[in-house]
């Protein structure tokens, strides 16, 4: 009985076994052809382009604020540079600009234990004018805080807003990280502060304050507006524990005025100019600080290499548009600008290098489920250089942003963010910052990523000729 009954209770099982549905069948391997590979494997071992751009741009005209001289030379320097590398309809589309300057800026302890800090002032701080304000410190540890204070906490008083941001390898500290520089300046001044200082949005221990823009929303009047050194913050933060009142002078002179800024574009023509383009940019101009050169000379010379890398391979089915946008760093007014002119034009692919020149190590997408066996083979592409695939759902850059949210296509290729925040906005972001090595591991994953964006690549007659 034992028997027969544990015989039906296998067939039973075996039974239900086969009656499961069958998995679903995997994707077909990609195969990646051997001149795509040959294209990125020489750009990751003979890239010189970029070099040569972040090079000659950080050098020749070092930090590029918007809307300044400085900015508007930078524009007549890329011209110049990629004329010179072959591009096509080669042009500056300018746009009108509120131009914010600093002037000099100083922070000194009064009381009860006096000392310098370093501080610089925040994009559209108020002037303080040349002979500074003095104040007591009033300190909180988050945005929330302080908007939790009552106003009479705070009035008349110098805010201090404290924070920490940790290093991520995708950056993604810097949102709340950056917080009390975006919000507490409109925060404090709605609640009748003199000033404010925050602690730099940062991941260094560099007396070299981050600069960045915040603007005052919600009618607030302007007010001073400085981010401390993160080890100057430290201190400042050790010195209220001991329980006395903080006096603190501070002088943030600026002045802003009306002028222009303006996006560079340029362009590889493709076989098939009905055929939506390929955008790849970065940002022209830097905070003044620094000479830009991780932010973000490395990003505009990246985009420009690897279309120069296929321009030099032949001529890509899609044309390539190169756009080094204005005015990133004070509210995007560059890529708001390309979105007016050109939001209404299909693309068919947008990508932006802003986070620095250290290796990529993943790539996104958001083309389509219909486009997919097109972001699998850009995966495919990669992964020979380290880069893992991610999302099918997601690209980003700033100066694209808006027409991403307007539904257009694009592909984010992420940079190891680790180190940047060490430099990002400070003196320090400067050309030794910048690795070679993964500079062109940077230019071999956007030339493999553009090759296959841009469709196949005619050969150009010279280049036929050598390879016979």
């Amino acid at each position: 009985m034992i028997k027969h009954l544990t015989a039906a209770l296998m067939a039973a099982a075996a039974s239900q076994a086969f009656a499961q549905p069958a998995p679903a069948p995997l994707p077909a391997p990609i195969v990646v052809p051997s001149a795509l590979a040959s294209l990125r494997d020489d750009a990751l071992n003979n890239d010189h382009y970029a070099w040569d751009i972040v090079e000659g741009l950080t050098t020749e005209i070092g930090p590029r604020l918007d809307g300044t001289e400085a900015e508007a030379r930078a524009r007549t320097w890329a011209v110049s540079r990629l004329t010179a590398l072959g591009f096509k309809n080669v042009r500056i589309e300018t746009f009108p600009l509120q131009v914010w300057t600093r002037g000099a800026e100083s922070a000194e302890i009064l009381a009860p234990f006096p000392q310098k800090l370093a501080v610089t002032a925040l994009g559209n701080s108020a002037s303080t004018g040349p002979q500074g304000v003095s104040g007591e410190i009033v300190a909180f540890d988050s945005v929330d805080a302080l908007r939790a204070a009552p106003d009479s906490a705070v009035r008349g008083k110098i805010v201090f807003v404290d924070h920490h941001m940790a290093p991520t390898q995708d950056g993604s500290s810097y949102g709340p990280g950056g917080t009390p520089r975006r919000l507490g300046p409109t925060v404090a001044s709605q609640k009748g502060a003199l000033a404010i200082v925050v602690r730099s949005a940062g991941t260094d221990h560099h007396r070299n304050p981050h600069a960045g823009v915040q603007t005052f929303g919600n009618g607030a009047t302007p007010i001073p507006a400085g981010a401390l050194s993160i080890p100057d913050a430290e201190q400042l933060a050790r010195i209220l524990k001991r329980g006395q009142p903080v006096r603190l002078h501070l002088t943030l002179v600026s002045e802003t005025h009306q002028g222009q800024s303006g996006n560079v574009i340029a362009e590889l023509p493709g076989r098939d100019p009905k055929l939506a383009p390929v955008l790849v940019g970065g940002h022209l101009d830097s905070w003044d600080l620094g000479t830009g050169a991780i932010d973000d000379a490395s990003g505009v010379a990246i985009a420009t290499a690897a279309a120069k890398r296929i321009m030099d391979s032949g001529q890509p089915l899609r044309t390539i548009r190169i756009v080094w946008f204005g005015s990133e760093e004070t509210g995007l007014w560059g890529g708001q600008d390309y979105r007016k002119r050109y939001g209404q034009q299909p693309h068919w692919a947008l990508l932006e290098s802003d986070f620095g020149a250290d290796r990529i190590w993943r790539v996104t997408s958001k083309l389509g489920e219909q486009r997919r066996d097109e972001a699998r083979m850009i995966g495919a592409a990669l992964a020979p250089l380290g880069i893992v695939t991610g999302a099918f759902d997601k690209a980003d850059g700033s100066d694209i942003e808006p027409l991403l949210d307007d539904g257009q296509p694009g592909v984010g290729l992420s940079q190891d963010g680790t180190r940047y925040f060490d430099y990002h906005h400070t003196p320090d972001d400067t050309l030794d910052k910048v690795d070679p090595v993964q500079l062109r591991q940077n230019v071999a994953a956007w030339t493999a990523t553009l090759a296959v964006l841009a469709g196949p690549i005619e050969r150009a007659p010279a280049a036929r000729s050598r390879r016979r």
